[in-house]
């Protein structure tokens, strides 16, 4: 059944066109009802640490060019990081701090500027290769989110300098440039650490595309009664994700969710769904979610490597190499369109939708 009073409030919150941060600017000190997560306890909102210095790997990427004996150490670690978490966060990666930093202040002037600008942009419209709103899932979610995201398609053929927002214009190009090469960088390890070729994942095309998403959390009144965004796993081959210093990530592991605290310099790289297909389970694609929090802005720019907005046919499954007698296919093939379709018709916080390749 149809609740048409969610469904008016739904509607006449998409139509301000203002986002979670237009709320925030009314002034309210409640969350609507429509951002309020159900069945969620409020042992939900901690992390359940056994450890506190329970921590995703942090790997350096300094020497990976100073011979093969330190480059197979990295590749090691990459791989244990890939096996154990899905997760792992990388310094001296090569994308130098002051990108990293102008591209959190460009999300942060875009969401900042006057309602009139950025309105201009907001759109649900999946043609777009730019658009800004809060929530893509926004009408067939059981909750929606604290968030605000431009979103923003960026290789193989980037939007044109008019398609891109003023305020953040510059720091979008200069900073995909950068993430594309440490991208290429990640394809390489993550094949090596697979036992395969450096060049195996890249000659596949997993790195032919990706996308941008600027997530914008305001603080929110109530932090216990609603989610930054719900948890989920990603469907690319990998992310890259910056984020600022506020923290909020967490992620599940081992039937507990652990904080990944911002480390200064540092990149989170989490593996997606295809990266565990092709591997046919060697690497896992974690679950991991964001907690809002009182104070904020939080900001968090998500980089998603995925051919899933070109036209391509090609099919991705468990990578023959990788396959024997003892270590059968765990899933069919699909191509990354059909693939990212049903994802988001599933929807966030549901079943995991690589069971549906299954075999």
């Amino acid at each position: 059944m149809v609740d048409t009073n969610r469904a008016e409030e739904l509607k006449a919150f998409d139509e301000t066109k203002a986002g979670v941060k237009g709320l925030v600017d009314s002034g309210i000190v409640h969350i609507p009802k429509i951002f309020i997560t159900p069945d969620i306890t409020e042992n939900e909102f901690n992390a359940q640490n056994l450890d506190v210095n329970v921590q995703i790997p942090i790997i350096n990427l300094e020497d990976i060019n100073k011979g093969d004996f330190l480059r197979r150490k990295i590749v090691e670690e990459v791989g244990d990081a890939c096996k154990a978490w899905g997760f792992f966060q990388v310094v001296n990666h090569g994308v130098p701090q002051h990108v990293m930093d102008e591209m959190i202040s460009g999300v942060r002037r875009f969401n900042e500027q006057s309602n009139e600008i950025k309105m201009r942009f907001y759109s649900r419209d999946n043609l777009k290769k730019v658009k800004f709103n809060s929530n893509f899932d926004l009408y067939s979610s059981k909750a929606a989110n604290w968030r605000d995201t431009l979103a923003c398609v960026m290789a193989p053929n980037p939007p044109t300098n008019d398609e891109l927002p003023e305020a953040c214009r510059e720091e979008l190009l200069q900073y995909s440039e950068h993430v594309k090469k440490l991208g290429h960088t990640i394809f390489e390890l993550l094949a090596e650490a697979l036992g395969l070729k450096p060049n195996h994942l890249l000659d596949m095309d997993c790195a032919k595309g990706h996308f941008i998403l600027c997530h914008y959390y305001p603080p929110c009144p109530e932090p216990n009664k609603t989610l930054g965004i719900t948890k989920h796993t990603d469907p690319d081959f990998f992310t890259i994700l910056l984020q600022d210093q506020i923290g909020g990530l967490q992620i599940y592991h081992q039937n507990q969710w652990i904080d990944i605290h911002p480390v200064t310099g540092a990149l989170v790289i989490n593996l997606g769904d295809l990266m565990q297909l092709l591997s046919n389970d060697k690497f896992t694609s974690a679950e991991h979610r964001v907690l809002p929090k009182q104070i904020g802005p939080r900001i968090s720019v998500a980089c998603f490597f995925t051919t899933q907005f070109q036209p391509f046919d090609r099919l991705y499954g468990p990578i023959k190499e990788l396959l024997s007698d003892e270590n059968p296919a765990l899933y069919k093939e699909t191509t990354v369109r059909d693939y990212v379709s049903y994802y988001k018709s599933n929807g966030l916080g549901n079943s995991p939708s690589l069971l549906n390749l299954r075999l």
